[in-house]
Formats: C-alpha cells, structure tokens, sequence
C-alpha cells in the first residue's frame, strides 16, 4: 500500500493539524487497533479518539506497534482526544486528561477538546480555561473545542483571552454550517468536520455522484474535498483500508467554484440539516447521558 501525501492546516497557535484524520467513533477492540495501523501505513498522521469512545487504550497500543515497527515516529503524528460532558471542573478536566494519556500510553498529546459545550451547566468557558493549564504544563501542544456555537466562542476569547484552534462540529453536504464557519474565519478558528459523510448518505447524492462520475472519483471523495475547499479539516470514520485510502486521496482534482455553490447549495434541499444532537440542547441536565444521538 502506497503511503498518500495530505497537506496540514496552520492552526492560531502555529501547530499543524492534517487536513484529513481518521475518527475513530464506534470502533473498539481489534477493529479499531487494525483500523489505526492501516491508516498509519496508507499515510494518515491524524488520529481522532475520546475518552467517550472507550477505545483509547486500543489506540494507543496500535500507535505503540506502529512506532515500534519504525513505521512512523510519534513526531510525526497528531493525535486528539477529548474530554468527556461529566468531568466539569477544573481538577475533573485535569484528571480526565491524565487518564486519557495514560490510556493512549503517550507523553504528551497534539490536540485535546471540551467534547460537548454542555450549555445546562454554563461551565464552558471554565472547561476551557483548563485545558489551558495543561498547555502551560507542556502536556498538550493544541487547545480546542467542538459543538460549540459562535457565541461561546466569542465568550471564551473574551474571558480567556484564548481562542481555541479548532471547533469540531457536525459537518457535511446538507449541513455546511455557513453562519458558524464565518464566525471561525473571524476568530482564526480552524473548522474540523465530523460525520462530513453525513453517515455514509452522499454516496447516494446525486448531485455528488455527478460530479464524482465527472472526475472519476468517488461521492465521499467529493464530499471530502468539498470540505477541505471550504477551509476545513475532517476526520471521516473508516475501519476499511480502501476506504481509508480512498478518503485521504482527494488532493489530486479541484472543484470548481459552480460545483462548489451548488453542493452548498444542498443546505436547501430535501434530507437537509443536523443529524446528531443539537449542542445548544444536548445533553440537557444529564450531563453523563449517553444518548444515541450524539458524537
């Protein structure tokens, strides 16, 4: 399998993240340890885990073989892990992070998110506000958030005077999340795109499979390279090695400006709009819920 070549966004704080990662969500066990090396070997360098996930160990083993093999060094990697909605105060976040690095068995992480703003508690700034004792410890390079809105971003730079470097957020043809992007471009946060296959649907979108058919490439690859036209990272899910290969070789044809208005233009169409839980709702007064519909 030949390794694929996928540029990097420079995030506020000059880290760089690869455009496309792999995610990591419902996969466990064998299935994600195999998942992880092969997209290791195919040329991925992003890896995207949480402690909801309950397979960092997993992951971690799997980052450990392929270092060991010589396959790649830990510099060269860029992995992500979250905290999970139930750890809320400053010395839980910090807790939770320890016992994430522990799990993964890694020194020090690239990326560690508020997985959920959680708005019932009102505590997402302070969330933040600890992960940025963590940075200043050395222990993670990157500080960033998902599912959070352009006015908690706003409120978090205003009262941390940080701005996070990424807001991961549901992402995909049908959602393109145009008003929340814009407010990332204003603060100089990197849009990170999660479910950007909007849970496998664009290969049955036939504006996509036209322009696949044009370009000789695939739906989720249209899709993929939408995203990454638009400015933003993604982190599409895929335990398939062709899949995954397929995924991250999208850097090799551009869309052009009309094919790129009109898949937006898909935000009005029919099958339009979120598909996991709203952020600004969930999860409600349970924040250690675990409903079905969330990422």
């Amino acid at each position: 399998m030949s390794e694929k070549y996928v540029p990097t966004f420079t995030l506020n704080d000059g880290v760089e993240v690869p455009a496309v990662g792999l995610g990591t969500w419902q996969m466990q066990g064998d299935e994600v340890i195999t998942a992880v090396r092969s997209a290791i070997d195919t040329g991925y360098r992003h890896i995207d885990t949480a402690a909801f996930y309950q397979n960092e160990a997993d992951i971690g083993r799997a980052i450990h073989d392929a270092i060991s093999a010589g396959d790649v060094t830990r510099e060269e990697l860029f992995i992500t892990s979250k905290v999970w909605n139930d750890q809320q105060s400053d010395h839980e976040v910090q807790a939770a992070f320890r016992a994430s690095l522990t799990n993964l068995g890694l020194d020090y992480l690239d990326c560690y998110m508020v997985h959920w703003p959680c708005p019932s508690t009102g505590r997402h700034v302070e969330r933040f506000a600890a992960l940025s004792t963590l940075q200043g410890l050395g222990d993670v390079r990157s500080i960033a958030v998902a599912n959070y809105n352009g006015d908690q971003l706003r409120e978090v730079q205003e009262k941390t005077g940080i701005v996070p470097t990424i807001n991961q957020v549901e992402l995909h043809p049908g959602f393109s999340q145009a008003e929340l992007r814009e407010t990332h471009a204003q603060l100089g946060v990197l849009t990170e795109a999660w479910s950007p296959l909007a849970q496998g649907d664009v290969n049955h979108t036939g504006l996509l499979v036209d322009i696949a058919d044009k370009y000789g490439v695939t739906p989720a690859q249209v899709a993929l390279r939408w995203i990454y036209q638009l400015g933003a990272s993604s982190v599409p899910k895929s335990a398939t090695a062709t899949r995954q290969e397929e995924n991250i070789e999208i850097f090799n044809f551009e869309l052009s400006e009309s094919e790129m208005s009109r898949i937006l233009q898909l935000d009005d169409g029919p099958g339009s709009g979120r598909r996991y839980a709203d952020p600004d709702v969930f999860p409600g007064d349970d924040v250690g819920g675990t409903p079905t519909t969330q990422k």
